[in-house]
């Protein structure tokens, strides 16, 4: 086994030195670099925006939802004109995707402060998406010269004393999301040598006890006594070990219980079906995106008072070719007795999968949930903004779909068209890990289908939403670490599905 280089750590520690709070507007004046105003569309805006309505028109600026016009100033800190639209046009989603916008529009700036809004959101939902929106958007990854400068020291939320507790309930639920989200960031960008299946155990172990998770670690003897063959098989080309990472959150008399299923393939190579060496290919380090969800989505559910208990399983290793790799044509064993023929050694996280779904039907469950960046066909379906969702429940899909909006993490649902499971078939063994060449992202769904026990369960498929090729609102070009809010909303507001 290589030994593991540790000459960066896989989580920066950079994110944790920004300080979040609600102050006056006098204390914000005086301590922000930056102030953000709102202000409505063709309205007046607030006297300490320094310019009145026929002022901001004149540099173009309207009100409307999205625009930002920065006013230098030579005493106190800049002004930022930040259009919110006109009333019954904003939500959750909108004020966040303004407050990152407001971020990126003074990005030398390192203390901001934004002003409540009367409106259509509550002063809480409207403080935690104003922190969610400017920490995610000030996040980086990155491991070069002057890594530790912060590109953010304090971030103030302007309330009055009568909001000031609401507010300040906003701002700690953002920061424990925007804690979480930028943790998947993190893991979703760090370089594959570093960041090993090992590595991500030690990961888990670190921030997931400190989170109030039972954090266990199942080596490869383990796994193998386990008959865990779809991850035993795919790490046969690797020279690291593999690593199954069980998660436990469990809150007193819980009102449901559900299994998170991510995963975890930290580098894809395509194994002996070896991937072309193009742009598209270039980043699969992030090919372990839907194990890093599961992990920091987790770590948020004590702090935000979860009721359900959830089992996280990371099903981790790298997919790499050498003389011992898994072949075409080799004919795998699941958890769960299955045989698989492989077809083609670049459809692994199937087989992965498909060991952590058979061991979350051996246990008490209402319903699980499977991520992973699965199909080339779901990102050519839905780009990069959009996740497909597919299932045996269409509870379980809809509380998805509700969440995927909340969070403004969006997921779409495409069927689960049984006919095509005969493409699955095989001569010699259960079924094969391949469909045809078309409706690739409903094939590899029917595919897990085949170990959930016919127990109520979904499948997402982030295989476009886990790397964006340009910054947008609060989401940051490379790994996006997409899924971590869509989980944590879910788990919130998880329901169990009435019996079918």
């Amino acid at each position: 086994m290589n030994t593991i280089p540790r000459d960066f750590d896989p989580i920066p520690s950079t994110r944790n030195r920004v300080r979040v709070g609600v102050a006056s507007l006098k204390q914000a004046a005086d301590e922000a670099d930056a102030l953000a105003v709102p202000v409505g569309a063709d309205a007046e805006p607030p006297e300490e925006l320094g310019t009145d309505l026929a002022g901001l028109a004149s540099a173009g600026f309207t009100g409307r939802r999205g625009e930002t016009l920065v006013l230098p100033r030579a005493d106190g800190p800049v002004r930022v004109a930040v259009g919110i639209g006109g009333r019954g046009e904003i939500d959750a989603t909108v004020v966040r995707d303004l407050a990152a916008e407001f971020a990126r529009a003074v990005p030398w700036h390192r203390k901001l402060a934004i002003e409540v809004a009367a409106g259509d959101v509550s002063v809480a939902d409207f403080a935690q998406a104003v922190t969610e929106g400017v920490l995610l958007a000030r996040w980086r990854y990155f491991v070069g010269r002057d890594a530790d400068q912060p590109t953010l020291d304090s971030l103030l939320i302007v309330a009055s004393d009568e909001d000031t507790p609401a507010a300040e309930a906003g701002v700690e639920r953002g920061q424990i999301v925007a804690a979480a989200y930028n943790l998947g960031r993190d893991l979703a960008n760090c370089p594959a040598t570093t960041l090993s299946a090992v590595r991500m155990a030690e990961v888990a172990l670190e921030v997931g006890t400190a989170s109030g998770l039972e954090v266990e670690v199942f080596d490869k003897d383990q796994l193998i006594a386990m008959g865990c063959g779809g991850l035993l098989g795919v790490n046969r080309g690797s020279v690291e070990p593999p690593r199954m990472i069980r998660l436990r959150y469990q809150p007193t008399d819980p009102t449901g219980r559900i299994a998170l299923i991510g995963k975890g393939i930290m580098y894809d190579s395509g194994g002996i079906s070896l991937k072309p060496s193009d742009e598209s290919h270039a980043q699969m380090k992030n090919d372990m995106t839907g194990a890093a969800t599961v992990l920091a989505s987790m770590t948020a559910l004590r702090d935000l008072g979860c009721t359900t208990a959830v089992t996280g399983y990371l099903m981790c290793t790298d997919n790499m070719p050498s003389g011992s790799a898994m072949k075409l044509g080799d004919v795998l064993t699941m958890r769960n007795g299955t045989t698989v023929e492989v077809l083609n050694t670049d459809a692994e996280g199937r087989l992965v999968m498909a060991d952590a779904l058979a061991l979350a039907t051996e246990e008490p469950v209402d319903a699980i949930v499977d991520i992973a960046t699965l199909t080339g066909a779901c990102l050519r379906t839905f780009g990069v903004e959009i996740a497909g969702v597919m299932g045996n429940n269409s509870a379980v899909v809809e509380q998805l779909r509700r969440a995927g909006d909340t969070v403004d993490e969006p997921v779409w649902e495409l069927p689960l068209h049984r006919s095509y499971r005969s493409q699955l078939d095989s001569t010699i063994a259960d079924m094969t890990n391949m469909g045809g060449i078309n409706a690739g992202s409903i094939t590899a769904a029917l595919f897990l289908e085949e170990f959930v026990a016919g127990l109520p369960w979904a499948h997402v498929d982030i295989a476009g939403t886990a790397q964006l090729p340009a910054p947008r609102t609060w989401r940051n070009k490379g790994a996006t670490g997409f899924g971590t809010k869509l989980l944590i909303e879910f788990a919130l507001q998880f329901a169990r599905p009435e019996e079918s």
